[in-house]
């Protein structure tokens, strides 16, 4: 039985992640990072906790997720960023909406391989739990397509890691972010060994993350509607739906998908959580990897674009990963 009362805790946030240049307005940009690390210098959590460097991840890693082609592709277009300028992020990658210099890919490459490290630590039991915060985010590329400011599936390409890796038969992604993870959803949803559960703002884009997007099973979306009552159903939908389906899933290693940008202060949603709100999903995710995982969870930055409310939030959501 899983008796820890504090666990092991790692933090990856570096200045390298800022280096993914988006432009100065744009809401997925460098002042995300530095919002977070100021905390290094007034949470005791993140002064306390094992730092995790950020390391290149391979290629062969990414083809776990991601197609040659794909990867290429990204590979001309950054190249292309610095040739036509101004390499100031102005850039826009061939697939979609994600701006991107010519540093994006290699910052992209930090990112994927810093939380690979991260998944390394926890399966070797040199932590319990880790938090990523790394950019670009991820959950919105899928094998062959970047959009919605992501360029290489973070979380995705780290789950599939621990399974080919590390020989796990169950892995389990939550994903509170208010966009519904449609590339996570796509990559995972004929592989019974990945376990995608989300909440997320309804109607709102992506499009996608409908109730009856089931994949093989394996898929429980919940698409909410924006407004007052939109926090009670995430916790809701976390507290009973997520703990129910995990009765028979059992999981041996949690994935978050944390996206801060269900905030009530965020711009690009309409939902209502609070900070203290995410310490409680946070909560029940823990319980849940307590229960089956051995306490084991990796969490990786997705959206969250007001720096003040993400600061808090990530600050509270560490918080309980630490000492709940």
């Amino acid at each position: 039985m899983y008796i820890k009362q504090k666990s092991r805790l790692g933090i990856l946030v570096d200045d390298i992640f800022a280096k993914h240049k988006t432009g100065i307005y744009h809401p997925e940009n460098h002042q995300r990072i530095f919002a977070i690390k100021k905390l290094q210098k007034k949470s005791k959590d993140f002064e306390t906790a094992e730092k995790i460097p950020p390391k290149l991840a391979k290629n062969e890693q990414l083809f776990l997720c991601h197609s040659p082609k794909y990867i290429q592709l990204i590979e001309e277009d950054c190249r292309l960023s610095k040739q036509i300028g101004p390499d100031d992020g102005s850039f826009t990658l061939r697939t979609g909406d994600v701006q991107i210099c010519s540093e994006s890919f290699e910052t992209a490459l930090f990112a994927v391989g810093g939380v690979l490290q991260a998944v390394d630590w926890v399966l070797k039991d040199r932590l319990d739990v880790a938090f990523c915060a790394v950019r670009p985010p991820g959950h919105h590329a899928s094998a062959e397509c970047g959009m919605g400011f992501c360029l290489l599936n973070n979380i995705a390409i780290a789950a599939r890691y621990a399974i080919s890796h590390f020989r796990l038969k169950r892995v389990l992604i939550v994903d509170w972010d208010v966009h519904h993870g449609n590339g996570t959803q796509d990559i995972f949803k004929n592989d019974p060994s990945v376990f995608y559960f989300s909440t997320h703002q309804w109607p709102l884009f992506p499009g996608t993350g409908k109730k009856e997007e089931r994949g093989c099973g394996n898929i429980l979306n919940f698409p909410i509607a924006p407004g007052n009552h939109s926090r009670l159903e995430v916790l809701n939908a976390f507290q009973s739906d997520l703990v129910q389906a995990m009765e028979s899933f059992k999981p041996e290693m949690v994935f978050i998908s944390a996206g801060f940008d269900a905030h009530y202060q965020d711009p690009l949603g309409g939902m209502n959580l609070t900070v203290q709100d995410f310490g409680i999903l946070t909560g029940v995710v823990k319980e849940v990897a307590k229960r089956y995982a051995n306490g084991r969870i990796v969490s990786v930055l997705e959206g969250g674009y007001h720096p003040e409310s993400l600061a808090l939030s990530v600050e509270e959501h560490v918080r309980i990963l630490k000492n709940a």
